[in-house]
């Protein structure tokens, strides 16, 4: 039996012993099935039964609730989408763009709002986020974000200075308030309990192995049903139908042993607060509600052929990397004990855009491709999916990720060239401007491929 607790130090600490709930046992019917037990799938479950709770809803999960990246990640309820606004504006033009980043920053508060509703216990608490500019090039960087967001007015970034943040090195930083910290499995798993509250039939242990318009087959049995949504990210690239649209990358993750007061008051880091730096192969932290770090990044490799093993999850060099990068950031971190090391693929999309689809002729539905943002933007797209199927004209089934298609990514070995080529490039950006001390090349040309 799958020990689900290994998963992450989440699921270790989530308060539920994750046991497994029963499978599909031969065939059901349901008004709508969904693919998928983890946010996306879930919110909007959650948000259908607002619009109409009459609803017959079936959600199929081939592992439990929250296996995937909606329970592992690093748990930051925040505004960002994979693209910036300004890329936004350039493909969609700016009142679409502006809508989109309104609709964003909003959402951090929904999915605050939603779960005290639901009566879930996440360890939300909003304090907003910090991005440490520790290197002159950084800095600048840090500037132009801070002038770019000001030009649009939405955004309420602040540049702060080198004296209110606490990270080794730091010239500076940019705050943005909308953002919180969440336990995401807490999250996860209390919403699935609330949904079965509301009657909402969650089948685990239940793989679907097609699916075709009113049927989806699964492991166990057909699920006949008027409406279907496909909420799989990274692992619907081994579902027919799917495939390339969906390129899972690995992101890994550690969690140090609980950390005294006086180190939370050196590095100025407040409960509710998350943290990163302007570096291009990205890391993330956060202060957990049990006084750790927790604290992920990029470096695992693309798998040939979108393969995903639970052995990728756990890379001893990354995680290596990542022990590193952290008592680099603080290094009053000293001998601390790392207790978790986990990680888990995400979805990708080609162009890195996050997307909503419903086709009303075969009444599939699909979202995903949050490229790692997607605590708060599953959220965003719950509601907007619930919109979509009750046939609802809203400001959220016109924002512009809704029918967004991005292109597939290449067959292979196009595919694995490319994508670990992207990720070497961010790291030899990163050495590229220590040495330099100007703005990389080499991200700037990956800028471009991704849409930045």
């Amino acid at each position: 039996m799958t020990d689900y607790r290994a998963l992450s130090f989440w699921h270790d600490t989530v308060g539920d012993d994750l046991t497994p709930r029963a499978r599909l046992e031969g065939n059901a019917d349901a008004d709508v099935a969904i693919v998928g037990g983890g946010l996306t799938g879930l919110w909007t479950a959650w948000y259908l039964l607002d619009r109409d709770p009459s609803l017959r809803i079936l959600v199929l999960e081939r592992e439990i609730a929250g296996f995937g990246a909606s329970g592992r990640n690093g748990g930051w309820s925040s505004a960002l989408f994979p693209r910036s606004t300004l890329s936004l504006e350039r493909q969609h033009g700016r009142v679409a763009a502006l809508a989109l980043r309104r609709a964003m920053i909003d959402t951090v508060d929904e999915v605050g709002r939603a779960a005290a509703e639901a009566g879930i216990d996440c360890d939300w608490a909003k304090n907003g986020t910090v991005v440490y500019a520790r290197s002159a090039v950084q800095l600048r960087a840090a500037e132009e974000e801070v002038a770019e967001a000001a030009g649009y007015g939405v955004d309420h970034l602040e540049l702060w200075n080198a004296n209110r943040v606490g990270a080794s090195g730091a010239r500076g930083a940019v705050y943005d308030p909308a953002c919180a910290r969440v336990h995401p499995a807490k999250l996860v798993r209390g919403l699935a309990r609330a949904l079965e509250r509301r009657g909402v039939r969650i089948a685990e242990g239940t793989a679907a192995t097609r699916f075709a318009p009113g049927i989806v087959e699964t492991t166990h049995g057909r699920v006949r049903c008027d409406r279907i949504v496909l909420a799989t990210e990274a692992y619907g690239s081994g579902l027919p139908g799917v495939g390339r649209r969906i390129l899972p990358l690995y992101s890994l993750m550690i969690a140090t042993e609980p950390l005294p007061a006086s180190f939370w008051d050196e590095v100025a880091i407040p409960h509710g607060r998350t943290f990163s730096d302007f570096r291009h192969l990205l890391v993330y932290g956060q202060r957990t509600a049990d006084d750790r770090v927790a604290f992920g990044g990029r470096g695992a490799r693309y798998h040939w052929g979108s393969r995903i093993r639970s052995d990728y999850d756990r890379v001893p060099r990354v995680f290596e990397h990542l022990h590193e990068a952290l008592r680099e950031l603080f290094p009053q971190v000293g001998d601390a004990a790392v207790t978790h090391r986990w990680g888990g693929p995400l979805g990708v999309p080609r162009d890195w855009h996050a997307s909503v689809h419903y086709n009303r002729r075969t009444r599939v539905a699909w979202a995903g491709g949050y490229v790692g943002d997607g605590l708060s933007t599953t959220n965003l797209a719950g509601r907007t999916l619930a919109d979509l199927l009750t046939g609802a004209d809203t400001e959220l089934t016109r924002l512009p990720w809704v029918g967004h298609r991005s292109p597939r990514w290449e067959p292979e070995p196009l595919r694995f060239l490319g994508a670990n080529a992207g990720l070497s490039s961010m790291a030899i950006a990163d050495v590229e401007e220590s040495r330099t001390g100007r703005r990389s090349i080499a991200a700037t040309a990956m800028s471009r491929l991704i849409g930045g």
